[in-house]
């Protein structure tokens, strides 16, 4: 039981961080003075959920593009997947200052204040403001753009991630949509859970030889040296054999 709830954690999380994500550009849109107060944090661990979301999210992508894969496939998905975990490190550290400023401050005046004290500490600004939260979407491409290459996922997939990546990039106020973008390409990709988790093989037997456990010896064994087919033993397949297009 402990693995199915495992699975379906994994599998939730491809729908569950974009609607964060979602979530908090919506209440960025209602909270017009982007100031502190309710809107303000409630915005802000909405956005912390959905990144903390993606950490499954990367590891099932990192895994489905492994999986019987050669050592170029594993080390480009290595890399996407730990430079979209460093991504997440980073906005993560972002949202709890912003959350920490947004609780020590009385107004936005204050809060602007506050960001420039933080913010001109040498190395917090790249890691956690510029450089450091672009990882997490160049990793996001890297492992989607594979994923397309390798036909595990339809070509159009990375395509829609690259758009949401630019609108938000753009526009802050275009945070909802680049939200909505990434449910509609991430969602249907739940599958890969299960299927990147899985790296057994499933024997096929013949019903037909278990319906008599007691030995037939009124029959001679078979002398012929024809291979008998009514039942294929050794056949085997792999385990979880979905593809999300």
């Amino acid at each position: 039981m402990a693995r199915a709830e495992a699975t379906t954690w994994r599998e939730s999380a491809f729908a569950a961080a974009p609607v964060c994500m979602t979530a908090y550009g919506i209440v960025r849109l209602i909270d017009d003075d982007h100031g502190p107060g309710p809107d303000w944090s409630l915005g802000h661990l909405a956005l912390l959920a959905g990144v903390l979301l993606f950490v499954p999210v990367f590891l099932v992508l990192r895994r489905a593009a492994t999986v019987g894969r050669g050592r170029v496939s594993r080390w480009f998905a290595g890399a996407g997947a730990g430079l979209g975990l460093l991504g997440v490190v980073a906005v993560t550290g972002q949202v709890l200052i912003d959350l920490l400023v947004g609780y020590c401050s009385v107004d936005r005046a204050t809060m602007d204040e506050l960001f420039g004290r933080i913010q001109s500490h040498a190395g917090v600004k790249p890691a956690f403001y510029t450089v450091g939260p672009l990882l997490f979407y160049v990793g996001l491409v890297l492992l989607m753009t594979q994923l397309a290459a390798l036909r595990a996922i339809a070509a159009w997939r990375p395509v829609v991630v690259v758009a949401g990546i630019v609108l938000a990039a753009g526009d802050l106020d275009l945070l909802a949509v680049a939200g909505v973008l990434f449910l509609l390409a991430l969602a249907p990709l739940a599958p890969l859970s299960p299927l990147a988790r899985s790296t057994e093989v499933i024997p096929i037997t013949n019903p037909a030889q278990h319906t008599d456990s007691t030995p037939n010896t009124n029959h001679a064994p078979h002398t012929d040296s024809a291979p008998h087919t009514d039942s294929a033993p050794d056949a085997r397949i792999p385990a979880g054999s979905v593809t999300p297009h």
